[in-house]
């Protein structure tokens, strides 16, 4: 097949980064209707392993597949395309969003309306924990792993890399040893060139600011970058994990701003884990004011993103032979029965931080203790109204969002 023109390329990746709403599954539709149906860029066969892989891969399952695909039809230069592509609009949104956040979001009407905002976050975390639940759920062992680590998480408070460490090895030992793996001829020197290059790339702005002395910037960008490592099954995936570093040990944000965060980047285009970017904004903000947010968002951003091309360039010559490794399966099947257990500890978290005013710790263990007299009934109905509009109606989250903080600002006038 004849490369595509760079013009075409450029025209529906754009398209696919503009389009690219309503979270993994709906972008991974839009490519595969953009690449595999209406153009002949890519195989049926080619898309879904470089899906597998993609799952494979710590980061955002959807912003890697548009950079394989593009790595795939032009080279590396065609992958940073696709990938851009898919990342730049909603980075830009972020951007703008967080910034008026920053300058607006402590207005009282803004809060009241905030307040509808969080019960829609409510449905939306728990419709990716039904999702996820119905495809990685198989057998006794994946649902011993899922609740294992929502014990893990919930009640033990144990970190998060370490239950994915563990999920992972787990996974390995029970893969099947009767099927035997198909060997992988590698390219030692051109593996070591991408892996110098672009891990150089990544830390690069990191030593600068261990050289320069900003404490601030450095933590942070250390932090994401760590994130960027142990982001297996997506945002939802890390986002307690996120909130539970930059609320209670990092204390950049407060639960609240964590909460809106989620929300406001569930109704941008480009990949979930944009929320970083707008956590990175807020934490930077409050240091330095909107320069601070400006450099902090660029700095997450690209501790973020910078690997997933590492990872892509890395594998993509390798995905075959990788796809058809059954201990590497048995890994990934693990760790996205794991990611289950995960999403449950965030779907309750967030839930008691949005029905309760004051959710304390308790005296033993990890257990969260909501102080019951604080109970919020207008948090409440605005959930029930929350899980009737998008479970019961299927109305699309910007739909339900904007329904729901009409409804908030008029609650709090009656």
């Amino acid at each position: 097949m004849i490369p595509p023109t760079w013009p075409e390329m450029t025209r529906v990746f754009g398209r696919i980064g503009l389009m690219s709403f309503g979270g993994p599954a709906a972008q991974i539709a839009v490519m595969h209707r953009e690449l595999v149906e209406e153009r002949p860029w890519l195989s049926e066969q080619t898309f879904l392993r470089a899906l597998s892989l993609c799952m494979l891969l710590p980061g955002p399952e959807a912003m890697q597949l548009a950079t394989y695909a593009g790595w795939r039809l032009r080279g590396v230069a065609g992958g940073l395309l696709g990938g851009l592509l898919f990342v730049v609009p909603g980075a830009l949104f972020i951007a703008v969003l967080a910034l008026l956040y920053a300058w607006y979001g402590q207005l009282p009407l803004v809060q009241i309306a905030f307040l509808g905002i969080k019960a829609a976050v409510i449905i939306v975390v728990f419709q990716a924990l039904m999702k996820v639940s119905s495809k990685a759920l198989r057998g006794q062992l994946g649902w011993a792993l899922a609740l294992g680590s929502f014990i893990a998480l919930f009640v033990l408070g144990l970190p998060f890399p370490l239950i994915i460490l563990v999920a992972g090895v787990i996974g390995m030992i029970a893969g099947d040893p009767a099927v035997a793996p198909e060997s992988v001829h590698l390219a030692p020197a051109r593996s070591l060139r991408t892996l110098l290059v672009w891990g150089a790339l990544w830390a690069a702005p990191l030593v600068m600011l261990a050289l320069t002395g900003n404490e601030f910037l450095l933590q942070l960008g250390l932090f994401f970058s760590k994130l960027a490592v142990v982001t297996f099954g997506g945002a939802y995936a890390v986002l307690a994990y996120m909130t539970q570093t930059v609320v209670q040990d990092f204390g950049w944000i407060d639960t609240d701003q964590m909460i809106d965060a989620l929300g406001l980047a569930e109704t941008t285009p480009g990949p979930l884990i944009l929320v970083t970017q707008f956590v990175g904004m807020l934490a930077g903000f409050a240091q330095s004011g909107p320069w601070g947010a400006l450099s902090a968002g660029m700095l997450a951003l690209w501790v973020t993103f910078t690997p997933c091309f590492l990872w892509i360039f890395l594998a993509g010559p390798y995905l075959e032979a990788l796809s058809a490794q059954p201990r590497i399966a048995g890994a990934l099947q693990a760790i996205t029965a794991a990611v289950v257990g995960v999403i449950a500890n965030l779907s309750v978290w967030f839930a008691l931080h949005v029905l309760f005013d004051r959710v304390a710790s308790a005296t033993f263990l990890a257990l969260p203790a909501p102080v019951w007299e604080s109970f919020n009934l207008t948090a409440a109905a605005l959930t029930l109204v929350a899980g009737i509009l998008m479970l019961g109606l299927k109305r699309g989250f910007v739909t339900s969002m904007v329904l729901l903080a009409a409804l908030a600002l008029l609650l709090s006038v009656i």
